[in-house]
């Protein structure tokens, strides 16, 4: 390679490194004009195009990289990753642990990482997470094998791992906000002190307060202080919701109930029984007791179905469900709907049976889905609608996680559950009651073993003790329960909201003028 060449490369790094994606990619552009072919450049130009989400010109890019350099992790990592964005999961997974295989770079790893967890293969990202960690300082790398070991119940090698992270960024916010979700806080014994300065440093840092706002929120719900952890809630969440998303909602909302009109065929026994609702009302707590019992295996949040969907009817989105693609998707052949969705499954996850596919926002395609899945069985889980506020604001989604973008204003957030309430209740009057049931969080904490024989019964499964003892499951977590569904059934969580009153009377009152809740509940 020239010195002018390595000078080009040199600088397009510094350009990616920085994501000035512009000057990178018309740089690389001039550099392979000069030298046809260069498969560092290459590999540099798909990552510049896979910033401006033009995935499907990275992947030429890739593939002329592997041309010119067989086998190169680089290019195998960052082409795993955009066929992942392009929904071509089956491919990515087989790439990604190709490239996991050779690579040694800390870079490669932990894309080829970020592609397994996406797959929900949460063992084997691991792995590759750990591996990045020793071979970059890069804290990002620690934080990623830190979440890997959160999903699969290692809280004492995560704590380690969140601390790796934090000793090379003491400002790392996501970071913060992990260590504090697994760690209980206590009068005594608290990161309060420390968080409180960093939140005052970072104040002018909408993002970043963002993920330290929240652990502070964490940290004084722990220690008995609900007023100021909705203090602290109310200041990471400011700013952050963009407009526009509530009409989005609205349409999503109206093609789900508009799905009703489509015919359903009779029941059978069969595979999938999926777990929907609302996130925060025990969605992973009943996949989990679900997949305790010995016939059914545990297939995590799958993307699976809203993918092969976008494919069928050509709809891509940035969401994970839009109301056109709900809308289009009641066009679509059932039967190719149905068999696309079970061999994608198979084949990647390798489940042969019974298997819960536990997406919560799966809600909105309820009628498609016992359309086009004869077999499937659906259960919503639903919650007090006031916990159910409560429980999305005080979730930490990520700034920009479309789908939830209501969570990040309280107003917001009960007006959307007022709209959840009504659309399960018209799916409850007009779904099969063979197919498709409601199942309160309150009525499996008060009574386990009623709600687990009921929901097996639903399934076609004989009764097994081992699904009252669901936190004994091993299987990775990879949702925001992630360290609460590792402990024994119990009620800390229910009737949560009157602690935060009156901060969130507003809320409630939005529930009450909407149908969703009773007066009298004030008390």
């Amino acid at each position: 390679m020239s010195d002018v060449l390595g000078a080009m490369l040199r600088q397009a790094g510094q350009y990616l490194a920085t994501g000035d994606q512009r000057a990178a990619e018309a740089l690389l552009r001039r550099t392979l004009a000069q030298a046809p072919g260069q498969p560092d450049a290459l590999v540099m130009l798909g990552v510049a195009l896979a910033m401006r989400d033009a995935h499907g010109d990275a992947v030429l890019a890739f593939d002329g990289a592997l041309r010119a350099r067989p086998g190169l992790p680089q290019a195998m990592a960052q082409k795993a990753r955009s066929l992942d964005a392009l929904d071509r999961r089956d491919e990515a997974v087989a790439l990604a642990e190709a490239a996991g295989r050779g690579a040694q770079d800390a870079y490669s790893l932990d894309t080829a990482g970020v592609v397994l967890t996406h797959a929900g293969l949460h063992e084997k990202a691991a792995a590759l997470y750990a591996r990045a960690a020793k071979a970059g300082g890069t804290p990002g790398y620690h934080y990623n094998h830190a979440m890997s070991l959160v999903y699969l119940g290692r809280f004492d090698e995560a704590r380690k791992a969140f601390r790796e992270c934090l000793a090379r960024d003491p400002q790392h916010g996501p970071a913060w906000a992990g260590l504090v979700q697994i760690t209980k806080q206590t009068p005594e014994q608290n990161e309060i002190p420390r968080l409180t300065a960093l939140a005052q440093r970072m104040a002018g840092d909408r993002i970043a307060l963002h993920a330290i706002g929240h652990a502070l929120a964490k940290a004084h719900e722990d220690i008995g202080d609900p007023a100021q952890a909705m203090a602290w809630l109310l200041r990471a969440k400011a700013g952050i919701r963009k407009p526009g998303g509530e009409a989005i909602d609205a349409a999503l909302f109206s093609a789900a109930e508009a799905s009703l009109s489509v015919r359903i065929p009779g029941a059978a026994q069969g595979a999938p029984i999926f777990v929907t609702g609302m996130p925060r009302t025990g969605t992973t707590l009943t996949e989990r007791i679900l997949s305790s019992h010995s016939a059914i295996a545990s297939a995590g949040e799958l993307g699976d179905l809203p993918a092969v969907l976008k494919a069928i009817t050509g709809l891509r989105s940035s969401r994970l469900l839009t109301g056109q693609l709900v809308a289009a998707a009641g066009e679509a052949d059932p039967d190719t709907v149905g068999s696309s969705y079970m061999a994608r499954v198979a084949k990647r996850l390798g489940i042969d049976g019974r298997f819960v596919d536990k997406l919560p926002e799966n809600i909105f395609l309820a009628p498609l889905i016992l359309r086009t899945l004869p077999e499937a069985r659906v259960i919503c889980l639903k919650r007090h609608p006031a916990d159910t506020v409560l429980g999305n604001y005080r979730q930490a989604f990520a700034p920009g996680a479309g789908d939830v973008d209501y969570a990040f204003d309280l107003a917001e957030t009960a007006r959307y559950v007022v709209r959840f309430e009504a659309m399960v209740r018209r799916f409850a009057e007009a779904l099969p009651a063979d197919r498709f049931i409601l199942v309160r969080y309150e009525d499996i904490v008060g009574d386990l073993e009623m709600q687990v024989r009921r929901m097996l019964a639903f399934c076609g499964l004989a009764f097994e003790e081992a699904c009252l003892r669901f936190e004994e499951n091993a299987a990775p977590v990879a949702t925001a329960s992630a360290a609460q569904v590792r402990r024994p059934i119990n009620a800390e969580g229910v009737g949560r909201w009157r602690r935060y009153r009156p901060a969130i009377d507003a809320a409630l009152r939005i529930l009450i003028d909407g149908g969703a809740m009773e007066e009298n509940e004030l008390g």
